[in-house]
Protein backbone atom coordinates (compact mmCIF):
# COMPACT_ATOMS: atom_id res chain seq x y z
CA UNK A 1 0.00 0.00 0.00
CA UNK A 2 1.37 3.40 -0.93
CA UNK A 3 1.91 6.03 1.76
CA UNK A 4 -0.79 8.36 0.45
CA UNK A 5 -3.30 5.48 0.51
CA UNK A 6 -2.46 4.77 4.15
CA UNK A 7 -2.89 8.44 5.00
CA UNK A 8 -6.28 8.48 3.32
CA UNK A 9 -7.37 5.45 5.36
CA UNK A 10 -6.19 7.22 8.51
CA UNK A 11 -8.06 10.36 7.46
CA UNK A 12 -11.32 8.53 6.85
CA UNK A 13 -11.00 6.52 10.07
CA UNK A 14 -10.29 9.51 12.27
CA UNK A 15 -13.08 11.54 10.72
CA UNK A 16 -15.67 8.77 11.14
CA UNK A 17 -14.50 7.33 14.45
CA UNK A 18 -16.69 9.57 16.59
CA UNK A 19 -19.81 8.67 14.59
CA UNK A 20 -19.05 4.95 14.64
CA UNK A 21 -18.26 4.67 18.32
CA UNK A 22 -21.22 6.79 19.37
CA UNK A 23 -23.42 3.78 18.60
CA UNK A 24 -21.03 0.94 19.42
CA UNK A 25 -19.28 0.22 22.71
CA UNK A 26 -17.12 -2.57 21.34
CA UNK A 27 -15.33 -3.16 18.05
CA UNK A 28 -14.12 -6.39 16.52
CA UNK A 29 -12.21 -5.92 13.26
CA UNK A 30 -12.13 -8.91 10.94
CA UNK A 31 -9.16 -8.98 11.54
CA UNK A 32 7.51 -4.88 14.21
CA UNK A 33 9.70 -3.23 13.57
CA UNK A 34 11.16 -1.89 16.82
CA UNK A 35 10.80 1.89 16.77
CA UNK A 36 13.15 4.13 18.69
CA UNK A 37 13.41 7.86 18.56
CA UNK A 38 13.78 11.17 20.32
CA UNK A 39 11.26 13.91 20.83
CA UNK A 40 11.52 17.22 19.09
CA UNK A 41 13.21 19.79 21.30
CA UNK A 42 10.95 21.45 23.82
CA UNK A 43 11.90 24.83 22.38
CA UNK A 44 10.49 23.83 19.02
CA UNK A 45 13.87 22.77 17.63
CA UNK A 46 14.33 19.32 16.15
CA UNK A 47 16.65 16.44 16.78
CA UNK A 48 17.57 13.31 14.88
CA UNK A 49 14.80 10.72 14.72
CA UNK A 50 15.84 7.12 14.12
CA UNK A 51 13.47 4.28 13.34
CA UNK A 52 15.28 0.98 13.77
CA UNK A 53 15.57 -0.90 10.50
CA UNK A 54 15.50 2.23 8.36
CA UNK A 55 17.96 4.95 7.50
CA UNK A 56 18.08 7.88 9.94
CA UNK A 57 15.67 10.67 9.03
CA UNK A 58 16.58 14.23 9.88
CA UNK A 59 13.62 15.48 11.91
CA UNK A 60 13.62 19.00 10.50
CA UNK A 61 9.89 18.53 9.87
CA UNK A 62 8.39 17.16 13.10
CA UNK A 63 4.86 16.86 11.70
CA UNK A 64 5.92 14.60 8.82
CA UNK A 65 8.05 12.46 11.11
CA UNK A 66 5.54 12.13 13.94
CA UNK A 67 3.76 9.15 12.32
CA UNK A 68 5.64 6.49 10.37
CA UNK A 69 3.38 4.96 7.70
CA UNK A 70 6.19 2.96 6.10
CA UNK A 71 6.27 -0.49 7.70
CA UNK A 72 7.12 -3.91 6.33
CA UNK A 73 7.05 -7.22 8.14
CA UNK A 74 10.49 -8.49 9.03
CA UNK A 75 11.94 -11.80 7.84
CA UNK A 76 10.47 -13.91 10.65
CA UNK A 77 8.60 -16.96 9.34
CA UNK A 78 5.49 -17.74 11.40
CA UNK A 79 4.99 -21.35 12.43
CA UNK A 80 1.28 -21.42 11.59
CA UNK A 81 -0.91 -20.11 8.79
CA UNK A 82 -3.66 -18.82 11.10
CA UNK A 83 -3.65 -16.83 14.36
CA UNK A 84 -6.40 -15.48 16.57
CA UNK A 85 -5.76 -12.67 19.08
CA UNK A 86 -7.71 -10.70 21.66
CA UNK A 87 -6.88 -7.08 22.50
CA UNK A 88 -8.55 -4.88 25.08
CA UNK A 89 -7.71 -1.31 25.97
CA UNK A 90 -8.83 1.47 28.28
CA UNK A 91 -11.81 3.05 26.58
CA UNK A 92 -13.48 3.55 23.22
CA UNK A 93 -11.68 6.59 21.81
CA UNK A 94 -10.24 7.82 18.46
CA UNK A 95 -6.69 7.39 19.80
CA UNK A 96 -7.10 3.62 19.75
CA UNK A 97 -8.74 3.79 16.32
CA UNK A 98 -5.41 5.09 15.04
CA UNK A 99 -3.64 2.15 16.71
CA UNK A 100 -6.10 -0.19 14.97
CA UNK A 101 -5.05 1.16 11.56
CA UNK A 102 -1.50 -0.04 12.12
CA UNK A 103 -2.87 -3.41 13.21
CA UNK A 104 -4.90 -3.67 10.02
CA UNK A 105 -1.85 -2.95 7.87
CA UNK A 106 0.15 -5.70 9.60
CA UNK A 107 -2.81 -8.04 9.18
CA UNK A 108 -2.94 -7.23 5.45
CA UNK A 109 0.77 -7.86 4.98
CA UNK A 110 0.54 -11.22 6.78
CA UNK A 111 -2.37 -12.16 4.52
CA UNK A 112 -0.21 -11.36 1.49
CA UNK A 113 2.17 -14.01 2.83
CA UNK A 114 -0.63 -16.56 3.17
CA UNK A 115 -1.10 -16.09 6.93
CA UNK A 116 -4.53 -15.20 8.29
CA UNK A 117 -4.67 -12.98 11.37
CA UNK A 118 -8.01 -12.53 13.12
CA UNK A 119 -8.45 -10.54 16.29
CA UNK A 120 -10.98 -8.93 18.57
CA UNK A 121 -10.31 -5.33 19.57
CA UNK A 122 -12.64 -4.37 22.38
CA UNK A 123 -13.04 -1.74 25.12
CA UNK A 124 -15.68 -0.21 27.39
CA UNK A 125 -17.25 3.20 26.95
CA UNK A 126 -15.50 4.40 30.09
CA UNK A 127 -12.16 3.32 31.54
CA UNK A 128 -12.59 0.76 34.29
CA UNK A 129 -10.07 -1.62 35.80
CA UNK A 130 -12.91 -3.80 37.05
CA UNK A 131 -14.38 -4.04 33.55
CA UNK A 132 -10.94 -4.77 32.12
CA UNK A 133 -10.40 -7.54 34.66
CA UNK A 134 -13.67 -9.20 33.60
CA UNK A 135 -12.74 -8.95 29.93
CA UNK A 136 -9.32 -10.49 30.50
CA UNK A 137 -10.62 -13.36 32.60
CA UNK A 138 -13.35 -14.09 30.07
CA UNK A 139 -10.88 -13.99 27.17
CA UNK A 140 -8.60 -16.33 29.13
CA UNK A 141 -11.30 -19.02 28.96
CA UNK A 142 -11.21 -18.99 25.16
CA UNK A 143 -8.69 -20.30 22.70
CA UNK A 144 -6.79 -17.14 21.74
CA UNK A 145 -3.17 -17.44 20.67
CA UNK A 146 -2.26 -14.23 22.52
CA UNK A 147 -4.17 -11.79 24.71
CA UNK A 148 -3.05 -8.15 24.70
CA UNK A 149 -4.05 -5.43 27.16
CA UNK A 150 -3.50 -1.70 27.47
CA UNK A 151 -3.42 -1.57 31.26
CA UNK A 152 -6.16 0.50 32.88
CA UNK A 153 -4.72 0.36 36.41
CA UNK A 154 -1.31 -1.10 37.23
CA UNK A 155 -2.10 -2.27 40.76
CA UNK A 156 -5.31 -4.04 39.78
CA UNK A 157 -4.44 -5.48 36.38
CA UNK A 158 -0.82 -6.63 36.91
CA UNK A 159 -1.80 -9.44 39.35
CA UNK A 160 -4.52 -10.54 36.93
CA UNK A 161 -1.94 -10.84 34.16
CA UNK A 162 0.38 -12.78 36.46
CA UNK A 163 -2.35 -15.33 37.24
CA UNK A 164 -3.16 -15.74 33.56
CA UNK A 165 0.48 -16.30 32.62
CA UNK A 166 0.82 -18.82 35.47
CA UNK A 167 -2.13 -20.65 33.88
CA UNK A 168 -0.24 -20.92 30.60
CA UNK A 169 -1.96 -18.03 28.77
CA UNK A 170 0.26 -15.88 26.58
CA UNK A 171 -0.31 -12.24 27.60
CA UNK A 172 1.34 -9.08 26.29
CA UNK A 173 0.73 -5.40 26.96
CA UNK A 174 0.50 -2.76 24.28
CA UNK A 175 -0.41 0.80 23.36
CA UNK A 176 -0.06 3.48 26.03
CA UNK A 177 0.34 1.66 29.35
CA UNK A 178 2.50 -1.24 30.44
CA UNK A 179 1.89 -3.40 33.50
CA UNK A 180 3.74 -2.89 36.77
CA UNK A 181 7.39 -3.62 37.40
CA UNK A 182 8.00 -7.37 37.68
CA UNK A 183 4.74 -8.35 35.98
CA UNK A 184 4.96 -11.63 34.08
CA UNK A 185 3.56 -10.24 30.82
CA UNK A 186 5.73 -11.44 27.93
CA UNK A 187 6.36 -8.12 26.19
CA UNK A 188 5.14 -4.55 25.85
CA UNK A 189 4.73 -2.52 22.63
CA UNK A 190 4.01 1.17 23.06
CA UNK A 191 5.02 4.34 24.85
CA UNK A 192 7.80 3.60 27.34
CA UNK A 193 8.44 7.24 28.22
CA UNK A 194 5.17 8.71 29.48
CA UNK A 195 6.91 10.31 32.47
CA UNK A 196 9.37 12.01 30.14
CA UNK A 197 6.57 13.13 27.83
CA UNK A 198 4.90 14.87 30.76
CA UNK A 199 8.19 16.39 31.87
CA UNK A 200 9.10 17.62 28.38
CA UNK A 201 5.72 19.20 27.71
CA UNK A 202 5.79 20.88 31.11
CA UNK A 203 9.33 22.14 30.56
CA UNK A 204 8.12 23.76 27.36
CA UNK A 205 5.28 25.38 29.30
CA UNK A 206 7.61 26.62 32.04
CA UNK A 207 9.96 28.12 29.49
CA UNK A 208 7.05 29.81 27.72
CA UNK A 209 5.91 31.33 31.03
CA UNK A 210 9.40 32.52 31.95
CA UNK A 211 9.56 29.98 34.79
CA UNK A 212 6.93 31.70 36.90
CA UNK A 213 3.20 31.31 37.22
CA UNK A 214 0.24 29.26 38.40
CA UNK A 215 -0.39 25.96 36.64
CA UNK A 216 -3.16 23.35 36.68
CA UNK A 217 -2.83 19.69 35.67
CA UNK A 218 -5.60 17.69 33.97
CA UNK A 219 -4.61 14.06 34.44
CA UNK A 220 -7.14 11.75 32.78
CA UNK A 221 -8.25 8.41 34.19
CA UNK A 222 -7.52 7.53 37.81
CA UNK A 223 -4.84 4.83 37.97
CA UNK A 224 -4.09 4.79 34.23
CA UNK A 225 -0.29 4.38 34.13
CA UNK A 226 0.29 6.66 31.13
CA UNK A 227 -1.82 9.49 32.55
CA UNK A 228 -0.43 9.17 36.06
CA UNK A 229 3.17 9.02 34.78
CA UNK A 230 2.73 12.14 32.64
CA UNK A 231 1.20 13.98 35.58
CA UNK A 232 4.10 12.90 37.78
CA UNK A 233 6.55 14.18 35.18
CA UNK A 234 4.64 17.47 35.11
CA UNK A 235 4.66 17.83 38.90
CA UNK A 236 8.36 17.02 39.21
CA UNK A 237 9.20 19.57 36.53
CA UNK A 238 7.13 22.36 38.04
CA UNK A 239 8.55 21.81 41.53
CA UNK A 240 12.05 22.48 40.19
CA UNK A 241 11.19 26.16 39.83
CA UNK A 242 10.64 28.36 42.88
CA UNK A 243 8.25 30.73 41.11
CA UNK A 244 6.02 28.00 39.63
CA UNK A 245 2.97 26.79 41.55
CA UNK A 246 0.49 23.96 40.98
CA UNK A 247 -2.93 25.33 41.92
CA UNK A 248 -5.11 22.37 40.90
CA UNK A 249 -4.88 18.73 39.81
CA UNK A 250 -8.05 17.21 38.39
CA UNK A 251 -9.08 13.90 36.80
CA UNK A 252 -11.25 14.31 33.69
CA UNK A 253 -11.59 10.55 33.02
CA UNK A 254 -10.58 11.03 29.38
CA UNK A 255 -13.75 13.06 28.74
CA UNK A 256 -13.68 16.24 26.67
CA UNK A 257 -16.83 17.50 28.37
CA UNK A 258 -15.53 16.87 31.87
CA UNK A 259 -12.19 18.49 30.99
CA UNK A 260 -14.13 21.53 29.77
CA UNK A 261 -16.15 21.72 32.99
CA UNK A 262 -13.08 21.23 35.18
CA UNK A 263 -11.13 23.91 33.33
CA UNK A 264 -13.97 26.39 33.78
CA UNK A 265 -14.07 25.57 37.50
CA UNK A 266 -10.31 26.03 37.80
CA UNK A 267 -10.49 29.38 35.99
CA UNK A 268 -13.32 30.54 38.25
CA UNK A 269 -11.30 29.56 41.31
CA UNK A 270 -8.06 30.97 39.89
CA UNK A 271 -8.75 33.68 37.29
CA UNK A 272 -5.04 34.47 36.98
CA UNK A 273 -4.17 30.92 35.94
CA UNK A 274 -1.08 30.94 33.71
CA UNK A 275 -0.98 27.44 32.26
CA UNK A 276 -2.53 23.99 31.99
CA UNK A 277 -0.75 20.66 31.46
CA UNK A 278 -3.05 18.14 29.74
CA UNK A 279 -2.06 14.49 30.11
CA UNK A 280 -4.24 12.72 27.54
CA UNK A 281 -5.78 13.26 24.10
CA UNK A 282 -9.17 14.48 25.31
CA UNK A 283 -8.33 17.14 27.85
CA UNK A 284 -6.46 19.58 25.55
CA UNK A 285 -9.71 19.93 23.60
CA UNK A 286 -11.87 20.50 26.67
CA UNK A 287 -9.34 22.90 28.16
CA UNK A 288 -9.02 24.87 24.92
CA UNK A 289 -12.81 25.21 24.61
CA UNK A 290 -12.99 26.59 28.14
CA UNK A 291 -9.99 28.88 27.73
CA UNK A 292 -11.48 30.30 24.53
CA UNK A 293 -14.95 30.77 26.02
CA UNK A 294 -13.65 32.49 29.15
CA UNK A 295 -11.10 34.57 27.20
CA UNK A 296 -8.22 33.38 29.38
CA UNK A 297 -4.57 33.79 28.42
CA UNK A 298 -3.56 30.51 30.09
CA UNK A 299 -1.07 28.51 28.03
CA UNK A 300 -2.05 24.92 27.20
CA UNK A 301 0.29 22.00 26.52
CA UNK A 302 -1.03 18.50 25.97
CA UNK A 303 -1.00 15.18 24.20
CA UNK A 304 -1.72 13.80 20.76
CA UNK A 305 -3.41 14.43 17.47
CA UNK A 306 -7.13 15.10 17.98
CA UNK A 307 -8.22 17.20 15.00
CA UNK A 308 -9.82 19.89 17.14
CA UNK A 309 -6.71 20.08 19.30
CA UNK A 310 -4.46 20.49 16.25
CA UNK A 311 -6.75 23.28 15.02
CA UNK A 312 -6.41 24.99 18.39
CA UNK A 313 -2.65 24.54 18.01
CA UNK A 314 -2.81 26.18 14.58
CA UNK A 315 -4.78 29.09 16.08
CA UNK A 316 -2.31 29.52 18.94
CA UNK A 317 -4.76 28.52 21.70
CA UNK A 318 -2.68 25.42 22.43
CA UNK A 319 1.09 25.99 22.65
CA UNK A 320 2.35 22.48 21.86
CA UNK A 321 1.21 18.85 21.57
CA UNK A 322 3.10 15.59 22.10
CA UNK A 323 1.99 13.31 19.24
CA UNK A 324 2.44 9.56 19.69
CA UNK A 325 2.95 7.29 16.68
CA UNK A 326 -0.19 5.19 17.06
CA UNK A 327 0.16 3.61 13.61
CA UNK A 328 3.54 2.09 14.51
CA UNK A 329 2.21 0.88 17.85
CA UNK A 330 -0.54 -1.08 16.11
CA UNK A 331 1.70 -2.57 13.43
CA UNK A 332 4.38 -3.62 15.90
CA UNK A 333 1.80 -5.10 18.28
CA UNK A 334 0.53 -7.56 15.67
CA UNK A 335 4.01 -8.56 14.53
CA UNK A 336 5.13 -9.12 18.14
CA UNK A 337 1.96 -11.06 18.97
CA UNK A 338 2.67 -13.56 16.16
CA UNK A 339 6.13 -14.24 17.56
CA UNK A 340 4.78 -14.63 21.08
CA UNK A 341 2.07 -17.02 19.81
CA UNK A 342 4.82 -19.22 18.37
CA UNK A 343 6.33 -19.58 21.83
CA UNK A 344 9.14 -17.05 21.48
CA UNK A 345 10.27 -14.91 24.39
CA UNK A 346 11.75 -11.45 24.32
CA UNK A 347 15.37 -11.13 23.31
CA UNK A 348 16.62 -11.94 19.85
CA UNK A 349 13.38 -11.73 17.86
CA UNK A 350 11.72 -8.86 19.71
CA UNK A 351 12.58 -6.70 22.73
CA UNK A 352 10.82 -6.92 26.07
CA UNK A 353 9.75 -3.33 25.45
CA UNK A 354 9.28 -1.92 21.95
CA UNK A 355 9.74 1.81 22.35
CA UNK A 356 7.52 3.97 20.14
CA UNK A 357 8.15 7.67 19.62
CA UNK A 358 6.46 10.85 20.75
CA UNK A 359 7.09 14.03 18.78
CA UNK A 360 6.38 17.50 20.14
CA UNK A 361 4.78 19.77 17.55
CA UNK A 362 4.17 23.52 17.70
CA UNK A 363 2.03 26.07 15.90
CA UNK A 364 4.37 26.07 12.91
CA UNK A 365 3.77 22.32 12.48
CA UNK A 366 -0.02 22.36 12.84
CA UNK A 367 -1.00 23.00 9.20
CA UNK A 368 1.18 20.13 7.99
CA UNK A 369 -0.20 17.79 10.64
CA UNK A 370 -3.77 18.68 9.67
CA UNK A 371 -2.95 17.91 6.04
CA UNK A 372 -1.21 14.61 6.84
CA UNK A 373 -3.87 13.23 9.18
CA UNK A 374 -7.08 14.95 8.10
CA UNK A 375 -6.56 16.06 4.50
CA UNK A 376 -6.98 19.71 5.44
CA UNK A 377 -5.07 21.85 2.93
CA UNK A 378 -6.68 25.17 3.89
Amino acid sequence: MRVNEKKMILLVSLMTAGLFFASCSEVSPAGGTDGKGTMAGTDGSSQDLIIQGTDPVKADDPAHNAVNFEHELDSYKPQKDRYNFYFTYKTVHPWWDAVALGMEEAQRQFLDRGITITYEYMAPDQASAEDQTKRLLEAGKKDYDVIGVDVADTEIISPVIDRMVDDGIKVMTFSSSDAGEGCKRIAYVGNTHNYQDGADLTEALCEKLGYKGKVAILVGSVGAPCHEDRARGARDTITKYDNMEIVATEYDMDSVDLAYDLTKKILNDCPDLDGIVCCNMSNPVGAARAITEMKSDAVIVGMDHDEEAVRYLKDGVIYCLGVQDCYSIGFDTIQTAVKIADGNVSGKLFPEKTDEITTVIYQKDAAVMLEILYGDIS
